[in-house]
Order: C-alpha cells, then sequence, then structure tokens
C-alpha cells in the first residue's frame, strides 16, 4: 500500500507562506542606518493541533502579543485535542455527558448550527468514521462495506444534545466528537480578537494553511493569498485581501493508496467513504475563521451544484472557489475585483 500522509494544509502551508513573502513587496520592513524600519515584528513557529503554525506578528506591543497568541493556541490545543485522554473533548466522548467551557460550547453551538444548515454535510461526529480509517496514524485502512455501514448509523449531531445557557451537552455512548474540522479556524478567529487588546499593526496567522489575516501589511496594503493547486504544479490564482480567513480543504492534503485507488481523509459522514462530489479543492473566504473552516469541508462533501446553492442563498456573508475534478476553477461573484490567476477561470453570480 502507498500512503501519502499529510497534516492538513502542509504543503499548502509551505505553498502560502513562500509566497507571502515574495509578494510582501513594498509592506516589508527597509533597512535605515543599518537598522530595519519595522522593528516590532515577531514571527515565530510552533507545532500545535497536529500541523506546523507560522505566525507574524508587527506592532508596538508585538512581542507581547506573540506570546498571548501561542499561549492561547496551546491552551486550545491541550482542550480541544482528541489525542489527549485528558482534553475536555477527550474527556465528554468517555462520560458522554457534562457542563463544557466556553470554548467548546461555542464550538458546538457553530457546529450544530452547521450540522442543521448544510443538511449533515458538516457533522463532528465522524470521528468514529475516521478512526476506522486511521488517516492520522501510520497504518490507514479501508474499513468493511459491514463495518462502515455500522460506524455510519453512529454519526450523527442531532443525537448531541447542548444547552447554551448552562452550557449541559450529552449524547448517547456510540457517538464521539472532534473538532478537526473547524479548530484551527476558531483558533485563527479567537486570536484574531485576542490581538485587539495589543496594538498590533498587522498579523499573518497561518495555522497549518488556515491562513488568518489581521490588519494590513507594513504599507497599509492588503495580503496577497496563494492557492495551492491540487495538482501540486502551482496556483490556482492569488486573493487580495485582509482582516479575513483564508482557508482551503481539499482531498490531496492527506490521503493513501491501496489497490491503485486513491482514499481521502474528508469523508461523506452519510456514506462513511471519502466524498466524491466531483470537487477537487475549496477555498473558503470570510470574516469569521470559524465559520470559513467548518464550510470549507462541508461545501467540499456537497459538491459544486448544492456549494453554490448554499453560497447564493446568502445565510452567511462568505465567498469561495471551487476547484473540480475536471480541471475548471470557479469563483464566485464577491471575488471578482480581488483574485486573479493565470488559468481561465468563470465567475459564478
Amino acid at each position: 500500500m502507498e500512503t501519502k500522509l499529510r497534516r492538513k494544509s502542509y504543503v499548502a502551508f509551505l505553498v502560502i507562506f513562500i509566497t507571502l513573502i515574495c509578494a510582501c513587496g513594498s509592506g516589508c520592513a527597509t533597512k535605515k542606518d543599518g537598522k530595519t524600519a519595522n522593528e516590532n515584528e515577531e514571527k515565530r513557529t510552533i507545532f500545535a493541533m497536529d500541523t506546523c503554525m507560522t505566525l507574524q506578528i508587527w506592532g508596538p506591543q508585538a512581542k507581547e502579543a506573540m506570546d498571548a497568541a501561542v499561549a492561547e493556541i496551546e491552551h486550545l490545543d491541550r482542550l480541544l485535542s482528541t489525542g489527549s485522554p485528558d482534553s475536555e473533548v477527550s474527556m465528554l466522548n468517555q462520560m458522554h455527558e457534562g457542563v463544557v467551557g466556553n470554548d467548546t460550547a461555542a464550538l458546538l453551538a457553530r457546529s450544530l448550527a452547521l450540522f442543521f444548515e448544510t443538511d449533515g454535510a458538516f457533522d463532528i461526529t465522524v470521528f468514529p468514521l475516521m478512526e476506522a480509517w486511521n488517516f492520522t496514524g501510520d497504518n490507514p485502512r479501508v474499513p468493511s462495506k459491514k463495518e462502515l455501514a455500522g460506524l455510519t448509523r453512529q454519526v450523527d449531531s442531532s443525537l448531541i444534545l447542548f444547552e447554551p445557557d448552562n452550557k449541559q451537552v450529552s449524547f448517547p455512548e456510540t457517538v464521539k466528537i472532534d473538532f478537526g474540522g473547524i479548530a484551527k479556524g476558531y483558533t485563527g478567529k479567537k486570536i484574531a480578537e485576542l490581538l485587539k487588546d495589543y496594538d498590533v499593526t498587522g498579523a499573518l496567522l497561518n495555522l497549518g494553511g488556515n491562513v488568518q489575516l489581521v490588519g494590513a501589511k507594513t504599507d497599509g496594503s492588503k495580503w496577497n493569498i496563494a492557492i495551492q493547486s491540487p495538482k501540486k504544479d502551482g496556483y490556482l490564482g492569488t486573493v487580495f485581501t485582509s482582516d479575513c480567513a483564508v482557508v482551503t480543504s481539499g482531498g490531496y492534503e492527506r490521503y493513501f493508496v491501496e489497490d491503485g485507488i486513491t482514499y481521502h481523509h474528508i469523508l461523506d459522514p452519510k456514506t462513511g467513504y471519502p466524498a466524491q462530489s466531483g470537487l477537487a479543492s475549496v477555498t473558503v473566504i470570510c470574516a469569521d475563521g470559524t465559520l470559513a473552516d467548518g464550510l470549507s469541508t462541508a461545501l467540499f462533501v456537497m459538491g459544486e451544484k448544492r456549494a453554490l446553492e448554499f453560497w447564493r442563498n446568502r445565510r452567511y456573508e462568505f465567498d469561495c472557489i471551487l476547484y473540480t475534478d475536471t480541471g475548471e476553477l470557479l469563483v464566485t461573484g464577491g471575488l471578482k475585483d480581488c483574485f486573479s490567476s493565470e488559468l481561465s477561470y468563470r465567475i459564478v453570480e
């Protein structure tokens, strides 16, 4: 069996990071009298939430802001990691009921809303299926049809009872939850909010492919964010934007090959198999990082037609870039003035 496992968006992380540095242009600090014009810049790379993260922060309090941002990431990692038996999520999966803290409550509320609004395309109870496929382990496998049929009966977020007022949650013993499809987006949003308490002029937070932008570059211009091509032969294009999240989900991020068949890690909760939606990647651009993260997965599972219908319904303010298995590049109307590409693409209204 050929195995190609990657932390989510790790390749995209490298490409986006390099491109952003190159695209910095006049926004980069320049030397003056042997010193940089912008001395209050902090950059740090850490490993958290099963991925590599690079944070760049500019401003008079950049170091203090960076320390606070890293502390917040580490706190949320300890809270939400299914790999840690002492995390709040793991304890909840063991006890099947309890009173949760503010962060877990916020994630539950948003996850359950997305579950119902996407008709189950986004589902945090997919965790038993992920365990069966073992995408994050050293030996991924293809579960039998019988095994998947049994597990899909356990995947249903409507079985979660959540009372937002007192943060009480309960679910059947067969159910397990995992915020892996939304946690990094929530983390980006939390850090963006946290940085408001510091005199930050701008921040570029690359949380393993989930890009959260705070403010603008040092010259006041917007950021150029490159979108990785699923073919790994360059970029689909770039988005010129600021103060938002840019999140990409794709089957090329983590996968394995068995008997000549490629199995990627984005599962369809209804079938238990990797989603066969006709999409190779989905990028969501949104002011809310939590929403962008959850929707990138949901739209990938939905496929082109349902994804665009969801966008047109305007339940949420977001835009997206869809790349199909046949090589068609679709860009929603809100991005027509800030998206550029050397490839042919169609603006969708």
